[in-house]
């Protein structure tokens, strides 16, 4: 039996005015359930391929992923890349019966500055995300480690000419923490210069003690992007797969709807 995933191109949306696109990684026996996938860069680079391989990886394992793409900071100011992020994902909802998806059963992982529009989207989206994963994402852009980096003023690039602490909260993930977060999933080094990992090690705490559920590992002595190493993005596509079957194939309902 093959296990080739199939990829193909599709228009999610419209952000400025231009169309939005996304890569649709359809796997040879889908499970029913479904990642966003969303790329780092530090809101100035990279592109909807840069995380082929987990659509890859994550197909092999029956999971239906959509690598969407987003206005980088050279091309629009916050929020663009968060409306783009959930313009991704209302589609992703939207096409999911043609997809032979569970509409409960979408989830969402990035990187970096994916990782942290992930859990944004996971905090606000009105549409029911079954989980969420990031890796070394920035969590909170008011905290002494990011102050330390130049906050808020090193965020002119991203937000224009109003850094105020009400803007930075707003695109700050921790803002959203509560019961109702979903399941996440978190993965940062030690080593990390660029986002300090105890920035994930608090929105472990701080998902936990709210009464949601998280899971964090710390690779010791690995830096930033330590998954672009292959053997280090065959274990990270591995605890994933573990974590979306755990909390969102084996899961059901509860609520209401169920």
């Amino acid at each position: 039996m093959s296990d080739r995933v199939d990829v193909e191109t599709r228009k999610v949306g419209q952000g400025g005015g231009r169309d939005l696109l996304a890569d649709l990684y359809r796997p040879p026996n889908p499970n029913g359930c479904g990642v966003l996938l969303i790329y780092g860069g530090g809101f100035v680079e990279g592109d909807r391929r840069q995380l082929a391989g987990y659509g890859i990886a994550l197909g092999r394992a029956g999971y239906t992923s959509l690598a969407c793409e987003y206005r980088l900071a050279g091309e629009a100011l916050w929020p663009a890349a968060i409306d783009d992020v959930h313009a991704a994902f209302d589609y992703f909802h939207g096409e999911a019966k043609s997809l032979d998806l569970a509409s409960s059963k979408l989830a969402v992982s990035g990187n970096s500055a994916g990782g942290c529009l992930s859990l944004l989207l996971a905090g606000t989206s009105p549409l029911p995300v079954a989980a969420s994963i990031a890796f070394y994402a920035p969590m909170d852009f008011l905290s002494g480690d990011a102050r330390s980096k130049g906050s808020p003023h090193s965020m002119k690039y991203l937000l224009g000419d109003d850094m105020s602490d009400e803007r930075l909260r707003a695109m700050s993930p921790l803002t959203y923490v509560g019961p109702n977060f979903p399941p996440t999933l978190l993965l940062t080094g030690n080593r990390d210069a660029r986002v300090d990992w105890k920035e994930s090690v608090r929105m472990c705490e701080s998902l936990n003690e709210a009464g949601s559920r998280a899971e964090l590992h710390v690779f010791d002595g690995l830096e930033h992007a330590f998954d672009l190493a292959p053997e280090y993005g065959r274990l990270s596509s591995a605890l994933m797969t573990r974590f979306l079957d755990s909390h969102v194939l084996a899961s059901t309902s509860s609520g209401i709807m169920s």
